[in-house]
């Protein structure tokens, strides 16, 4: 039986898949067909109904008529229904440092759900509760191996300086398949790679990042 058959509760699932968007009044949906495809696969994968063309539909209402930038939330339901939900959208200042610190909280690798963005976020609302907003802009979190896997709301990517594309925590560790980080993995702009915490004093720079905000310089405390 395939690992991911184990996951499809279908509409048994306690659970809903989200996703997070960014619109722009002269660009649309950036990544908007990547999101769409993540979210039909995830749908699939976890027996949830799915209906790309009722997705697309509440994805241009919510948006209509806005002249400003939003941040768009998405929510499936398991028999398919979906709701959005959005926010002006701010961009952060172009010359913005991240403080990044790593969270005692443990993600544990074998769990295959954590490759889905869902709204099962107990680990990862506790990993940022261990640290006040203003010792943190964001918190890594660790497996059970003790390697590098993700933030509570971005992939980690880091430049060692070598020459290669941005090293960025392989799936298998235990994260989520993130957009950015697909996007920039098919470019060549990316590599997998395993990381250990110690490898970090390695690094020439460090970014975390998500399709909504793109990647942000960081620095680990």
């Amino acid at each position: 039986m395939p690992a991911e058959s184990t996951l499809r509760h279908g509409n048994g699932a306690s659970y809903q898949l989200i996703e997070t968007l960014r619109w722009e009044p002269d660009g649309g949906f950036i990544r908007g067909a990547r999101h769409l495809e993540r979210m039909g696969q995830s749908a699939l994968a976890l027996g949830f109904s799915w209906n790309a063309e009722n997705a697309e539909r509440a994805l241009q209402t919510a948006i209509e008529h806005s002249p400003h930038a939003l941040r768009v939330r998405v929510v499936l339901d398991p028999d398919g229904s979906v709701t959005c939900t959005v926010s002006p959208f701010s961009p952060l200042a172009s010359d913005a440092l991240w403080r990044l610190r790593i969270a005692s909280a443990r993600l544990d690798s074998s769990d295959l759900l954590l490759r889905h963005k869902t709204s099962r976020r107990t680990i990862y609302a506790a990993a940022r509760s261990e640290f006040g907003i203003t010792d943190a802009d964001e918190v890594l979190l660790l497996n059970e191996r003790g390697e590098l896997c993700e933030g509570t709301i971005t992939t980690l990517f880091v430049d060692f300086g070598d020459g290669h594309p941005l090293a960025t925590p392989t799936l298998s560790c235990g994260l989520l398949a993130g957009v950015l980080r697909a996007e920039m993995l098919e470019k060549g702009l990316a590599q997998e790679a395993v990381i250990m915490p110690h490898e970090m004093t390695k690094a020439r720079e460090i970014f975390v990042g998500n399709s909504l905000r793109g990647l942000v310089r960081a620095q680990l405390s």
